[in-house]
Protein backbone atom coordinates (compact mmCIF):
# COMPACT_ATOMS: atom_id res chain seq x y z
CA UNK A 1 0.00 0.00 0.00
CA UNK A 2 1.34 3.45 -0.86
CA UNK A 3 1.50 5.77 2.17
CA UNK A 4 -1.54 8.05 2.47
CA UNK A 5 -2.81 7.02 -0.95
CA UNK A 6 0.14 8.54 -2.79
CA UNK A 7 2.88 7.00 -4.90
CA UNK A 8 4.95 4.43 -3.01
CA UNK A 9 8.47 5.62 -2.22
CA UNK A 10 11.49 3.73 -0.98
CA UNK A 11 12.35 4.50 2.62
CA UNK A 12 15.46 4.05 4.71
CA UNK A 13 15.31 0.89 6.80
CA UNK A 14 13.44 1.60 10.01
CA UNK A 15 14.38 0.34 13.46
CA UNK A 16 11.87 -0.76 16.07
CA UNK A 17 13.29 -0.76 19.59
CA UNK A 18 11.56 -3.34 21.79
CA UNK A 19 11.81 -3.04 25.58
CA UNK A 20 11.32 -6.53 26.99
CA UNK A 21 11.70 -8.40 30.30
CA UNK A 22 12.11 -12.03 31.32
CA UNK A 23 9.28 -11.96 33.87
CA UNK A 24 6.63 -10.28 31.75
CA UNK A 25 4.03 -12.75 30.44
CA UNK A 26 3.04 -10.19 27.83
CA UNK A 27 6.66 -9.98 26.66
CA UNK A 28 6.63 -13.74 26.23
CA UNK A 29 3.35 -13.62 24.34
CA UNK A 30 4.77 -11.02 21.94
CA UNK A 31 8.19 -12.58 21.42
CA UNK A 32 7.57 -14.90 18.51
CA UNK A 33 5.68 -12.27 16.49
CA UNK A 34 8.40 -9.71 17.13
CA UNK A 35 11.15 -12.21 16.35
CA UNK A 36 9.61 -12.97 12.97
CA UNK A 37 8.68 -9.39 12.05
CA UNK A 38 11.85 -8.88 9.93
CA UNK A 39 10.70 -11.88 7.87
CA UNK A 40 7.56 -9.93 6.97
CA UNK A 41 8.94 -6.38 6.76
CA UNK A 42 12.14 -4.66 5.70
CA UNK A 43 12.74 -3.47 9.24
CA UNK A 44 15.20 -3.96 12.08
CA UNK A 45 13.57 -5.14 15.32
CA UNK A 46 16.07 -4.52 18.09
CA UNK A 47 15.51 -6.27 21.47
CA UNK A 48 16.32 -4.17 24.55
CA UNK A 49 16.35 -6.13 27.81
CA UNK A 50 15.15 -4.32 30.95
CA UNK A 51 14.37 -5.48 34.47
CA UNK A 52 10.75 -6.37 35.27
CA UNK A 53 8.61 -3.69 36.88
CA UNK A 54 8.80 -5.61 40.17
CA UNK A 55 12.53 -4.84 40.22
CA UNK A 56 12.33 -1.34 38.77
CA UNK A 57 9.43 -0.35 41.08
CA UNK A 58 9.53 -2.74 44.09
CA UNK A 59 6.30 -1.45 45.64
CA UNK A 60 4.32 -1.70 42.40
CA UNK A 61 2.44 -4.86 43.37
CA UNK A 62 1.61 -3.51 46.80
CA UNK A 63 -0.24 -0.58 45.23
CA UNK A 64 -2.28 -2.29 42.54
CA UNK A 65 -6.03 -2.89 42.86
CA UNK A 66 -7.10 -6.34 44.08
CA UNK A 67 -8.77 -7.06 40.73
CA UNK A 68 -5.47 -6.65 38.88
CA UNK A 69 -3.88 -10.06 39.45
CA UNK A 70 -6.99 -12.21 38.81
CA UNK A 71 -7.60 -10.35 35.56
CA UNK A 72 -3.94 -10.70 34.55
CA UNK A 73 -4.00 -14.46 35.07
CA UNK A 74 -7.23 -14.90 33.10
CA UNK A 75 -5.98 -12.64 30.32
CA UNK A 76 -2.56 -14.18 29.75
CA UNK A 77 -3.84 -17.74 29.57
CA UNK A 78 -6.65 -16.93 27.17
CA UNK A 79 -4.15 -15.01 25.04
CA UNK A 80 -1.85 -18.03 25.03
CA UNK A 81 -4.76 -20.08 23.70
CA UNK A 82 -5.61 -17.40 21.14
CA UNK A 83 -2.01 -17.35 19.87
CA UNK A 84 -1.68 -21.15 20.13
CA UNK A 85 1.20 -20.92 22.61
CA UNK A 86 1.67 -23.40 25.43
CA UNK A 87 1.86 -21.56 28.75
CA UNK A 88 2.03 -22.45 32.45
CA UNK A 89 3.05 -20.55 35.60
CA UNK A 90 6.85 -20.25 35.93
CA UNK A 91 8.58 -22.75 38.19
CA UNK A 92 10.27 -20.88 39.80
CA UNK A 93 9.18 -17.30 39.27
CA UNK A 94 12.13 -15.33 37.80
CA UNK A 95 11.46 -12.72 40.52
CA UNK A 96 11.48 -13.93 44.11
CA UNK A 97 8.37 -12.42 45.67
CA UNK A 98 6.16 -13.10 48.68
CA UNK A 99 2.81 -13.56 46.96
CA UNK A 100 0.86 -13.03 50.20
CA UNK A 101 2.44 -9.69 51.09
CA UNK A 102 3.56 -8.80 47.52
CA UNK A 103 6.99 -7.91 48.87
CA UNK A 104 10.00 -8.30 46.59
CA UNK A 105 12.90 -10.18 48.18
CA UNK A 106 16.25 -8.46 48.57
CA UNK A 107 18.05 -11.49 47.14
CA UNK A 108 17.22 -12.18 43.49
CA UNK A 109 19.15 -15.21 42.23
CA UNK A 110 17.38 -15.45 38.85
CA UNK A 111 16.34 -12.19 37.25
CA UNK A 112 19.70 -10.43 37.30
CA UNK A 113 21.40 -13.46 35.80
CA UNK A 114 18.74 -13.85 33.11
CA UNK A 115 18.85 -10.16 32.22
CA UNK A 116 22.65 -10.13 31.96
CA UNK A 117 22.58 -13.22 29.75
CA UNK A 118 19.91 -11.63 27.60
CA UNK A 119 22.00 -8.52 27.00
CA UNK A 120 24.97 -10.61 25.90
CA UNK A 121 22.77 -12.66 23.59
CA UNK A 122 21.37 -9.49 22.01
CA UNK A 123 24.88 -8.13 21.53
CA UNK A 124 25.59 -11.18 19.36
CA UNK A 125 23.02 -9.82 16.89
CA UNK A 126 19.29 -9.19 16.77
CA UNK A 127 18.48 -12.64 15.39
CA UNK A 128 20.56 -14.39 18.03
CA UNK A 129 19.12 -12.17 20.74
CA UNK A 130 15.55 -12.90 19.72
CA UNK A 131 16.31 -16.61 19.48
CA UNK A 132 17.65 -16.59 23.03
CA UNK A 133 14.74 -14.53 24.40
CA UNK A 134 12.29 -16.82 22.63
CA UNK A 135 13.86 -20.09 23.77
CA UNK A 136 14.42 -19.01 27.37
CA UNK A 137 11.05 -17.32 27.86
CA UNK A 138 9.32 -20.34 26.32
CA UNK A 139 11.15 -22.53 28.84
CA UNK A 140 10.30 -20.25 31.77
CA UNK A 141 6.61 -20.14 30.83
CA UNK A 142 6.44 -23.89 30.17
CA UNK A 143 5.98 -24.71 33.85
CA UNK A 144 9.11 -26.87 33.83
CA UNK A 145 11.64 -26.48 36.67
CA UNK A 146 13.79 -24.33 34.41
CA UNK A 147 16.60 -23.76 36.96
CA UNK A 148 17.24 -27.49 37.34
CA UNK A 149 19.49 -29.77 35.34
CA UNK A 150 20.46 -28.73 31.83
CA UNK A 151 17.17 -27.16 30.74
CA UNK A 152 18.50 -23.58 30.57
CA UNK A 153 21.71 -24.70 28.86
CA UNK A 154 19.66 -26.58 26.28
CA UNK A 155 17.52 -23.50 25.64
CA UNK A 156 20.66 -21.41 25.11
CA UNK A 157 22.07 -24.05 22.78
CA UNK A 158 18.91 -23.96 20.66
CA UNK A 159 19.65 -20.26 20.19
CA UNK A 160 23.21 -21.10 19.14
CA UNK A 161 24.82 -20.00 22.41
CA UNK A 162 26.82 -21.69 25.14
CA UNK A 163 25.39 -21.03 28.61
CA UNK A 164 28.68 -21.56 30.45
CA UNK A 165 30.40 -19.07 28.15
CA UNK A 166 27.58 -16.54 28.61
CA UNK A 167 27.71 -16.91 32.40
CA UNK A 168 31.48 -16.41 32.43
CA UNK A 169 31.28 -13.30 30.27
CA UNK A 170 28.35 -11.97 32.28
CA UNK A 171 30.34 -12.30 35.49
CA UNK A 172 33.42 -10.64 34.01
CA UNK A 173 31.48 -7.78 32.44
CA UNK A 174 28.68 -7.31 34.96
CA UNK A 175 29.20 -3.59 35.57
CA UNK A 176 29.11 -2.79 31.87
CA UNK A 177 26.06 -5.00 31.28
CA UNK A 178 24.15 -3.42 34.16
CA UNK A 179 24.94 -0.05 32.63
CA UNK A 180 23.42 -1.22 29.33
CA UNK A 181 20.25 -2.37 31.10
CA UNK A 182 19.96 0.90 33.01
CA UNK A 183 20.42 2.88 29.79
CA UNK A 184 17.63 0.86 28.14
CA UNK A 185 15.42 1.46 31.18
CA UNK A 186 16.03 5.20 30.97
CA UNK A 187 14.88 5.09 27.36
CA UNK A 188 11.82 3.07 28.37
CA UNK A 189 11.00 5.54 31.14
CA UNK A 190 10.83 8.33 28.57
CA UNK A 191 8.40 6.30 26.45
CA UNK A 192 6.27 4.25 28.85
CA UNK A 193 6.49 2.23 32.07
CA UNK A 194 5.55 -1.26 30.91
CA UNK A 195 6.76 -4.04 28.65
CA UNK A 196 6.70 -4.96 25.93
CA UNK A 197 6.99 -1.45 24.58
CA UNK A 198 7.88 -0.91 20.93
CA UNK A 199 9.22 2.44 19.71
CA UNK A 200 9.36 3.39 16.03
CA UNK A 201 10.58 6.87 15.03
CA UNK A 202 9.66 8.10 18.50
CA UNK A 203 6.13 6.69 18.29
CA UNK A 204 5.28 4.38 21.19
CA UNK A 205 3.30 1.14 20.93
CA UNK A 206 2.72 -0.52 24.31
CA UNK A 207 1.62 -4.10 24.74
CA UNK A 208 1.47 -7.33 22.78
CA UNK A 209 -1.94 -6.22 21.50
CA UNK A 210 -0.37 -3.29 19.62
CA UNK A 211 1.78 -5.35 17.26
CA UNK A 212 -0.89 -5.23 14.54
CA UNK A 213 -1.04 -1.46 14.93
CA UNK A 214 2.75 -1.26 14.70
CA UNK A 215 2.68 -3.24 11.46
CA UNK A 216 -0.04 -0.94 10.13
CA UNK A 217 2.25 2.01 10.88
CA UNK A 218 5.10 0.34 9.02
CA UNK A 219 2.79 0.11 6.01
CA UNK A 220 1.70 3.75 6.20
CA UNK A 221 5.37 4.75 6.30
CA UNK A 222 6.06 2.86 3.12
CA UNK A 223 8.19 0.14 4.67
CA UNK A 224 8.52 -2.69 2.16
CA UNK A 225 7.03 -6.10 2.81
CA UNK A 226 9.33 -9.06 2.37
Amino acid sequence: MAPYGGEAKSVKMKTVDVYWSFRSPYSFLATRRLRTMPERWDVRVRPRVVYPIAIRTPDFFQKIAPQWTPYLMRDIFRLSQYHDLSMAPPNPDPVVMNMATREIAAEQPHIYRLSNLGVLACEAGDATGWAFLDEVSTLIWSGQPWTEGTLLAEAAARAGLDLADLDARASAGEARIVGEIEAAQAELDRAHWGVPTMVLDGEVFFGQDRIDLLEWRLETLGVARR
